[in-house]
């Protein structure tokens, strides 16, 4: 008789009783599904009881939480960031992580190509004034940014798959890419046909539009700060789809008041929604200034997301779990420089 594994979801984001990843698991895999953002209402028998833990983004994944995983022997992320989830905590209990690489690509460098182009095209700013004025609105006044894309120099910052997919689209549109990477293969540059730039600051000062596409780590966290935002030209633009924390909004926020740099699109934010207090950024863009009408553009993380890019997460992060609790077969390991073989639970 085969074994019965449980796979716990504690902060699900779909709204079906897991209808997905049940046909992936099949008659031997039971699901547990739950829609908390606090690990606090997460009983402790229901971590003890998982056989795999199978988190998206809203619940952190800390010691505490590893403390209650007894019987869990691997935890997946449903999704590519996997800052929430205390990699070291999980390799001492012999708990390998994996994430899923191999959902959103396409989506998220679509989302990075929208918000340049919104920018830069001055959209959203024109739809707006029409929406309050359809008449009166009917001019060019609102195009603040808008200029000729062809020939401008776009900076991406990690190139890595969803760096090189918007470098791709970015080409197309006859824009000159320049590329900041220290971890990607010497060449890598040459076979996509785009220009390696070897310091950070060299490539914040060539760049007219800036586009963020590293993960968040401690190497990263607030790396456009008050020091990267004051390299950047005046004209420039960023573009931020990777994680909110990557950008000090604080810094941005009085370098978009003080006109060192052009604008911004963030898709990610430090703390998702924002608090309460809104900082100065969120709340300048809430009430709209004229100093940073039509140079900032928001939107709710939704880079990643369609229907198609949803189901991909659900069916890929569930075959990873059960490939693993089924046969051992471990796949897209974030944590294997601190995974204690020794502890692995089998």
């Amino acid at each position: 008789m085969a074994a019965r594994f449980t796979i716990l979801t504690p902060d699900a984001q779909f709204a079906d009783d897991a209808v997905i990843e049940r046909q992936v698991g099949g008659a031997d895999v039971d699901f547990e599904i739950r829609r908390e953002r606090d690990r606090k209402k997460i009983p402790d028998e229901a971590y003890a009881r998982c056989d795999a833990l199978l988190t998206w983004h809203e619940l952190k994944v800390d010691q505490s939480v590893i403390d209650k995983l007894t019987r869990c022997r691997i935890i997946v992320r449903a999704g590519v960031g996997f800052d929430h989830i205390d990699l070291a905590a999980a390799g001492a209990a012999g708990i390998p992580v994996a994430n899923t690489p191999d959902y959103g690509t396409s989506e998220v460098a679509d989302h990075a190509m929208g918000l340049l182009l919104g920018l830069l095209r001055s959209i959203p700013a024109y739809d707006q004034a029409l929406q309050a004025d359809p008449v009166g609105g009917y001019t060019l006044e609102a195009g603040h940014l808008t200029r000729r894309i062809r020939g401008t120099a776009l900076g991406i910052v990690g190139l890595g798959r969803i760096g090189t997919a918007t470098a791709m689209r970015a080409k197309a549109f006859g824009l000159e890419i320049l590329a900041y990477d220290p971890y990607i293969p010497r060449g890598q540059e040459i076979a996509l046909g785009i220009t390696r730039v070897e310091t950070l600051s060299d490539l914040l000062a060539a760049s007219d539009i800036v586009s963020i596409h590293a993960p968040l780590t401690p190497e990263t966290h607030k790396l456009f700060g008050e020091a990267a935002l004051s390299v950047m030209r005046p004209n420039a633009v960023l573009i931020n789809t990777a994680r909110g924390a990557i950008v000090d909004l604080d810094a941005l926020h009085d370098a978009l008041q003080a006109g060192r740099i052009a604008g911004a699109a963030l898709d990610v934010l430090p703390e998702e929604p924002p608090p309460q207090p809104l900082p100065p950024l969120i709340a300048a863009y809430h009430e709209q200034p004229d100093w940073l009408r039509g140079r900032l553009i928001l939107t709710p993380h939704a880079a990643w997301s369609s229907p198609e890019s949803a189901a991909d997460a659900r069916r890929l992060s569930a075959e990873t779990a059960v490939a693993y609790l089924r046969n051992g077969a471990l796949r897209n390991c974030v944590n294997e420089a601190v995974l204690d073989r020794k502890k692995l639970r089998r």
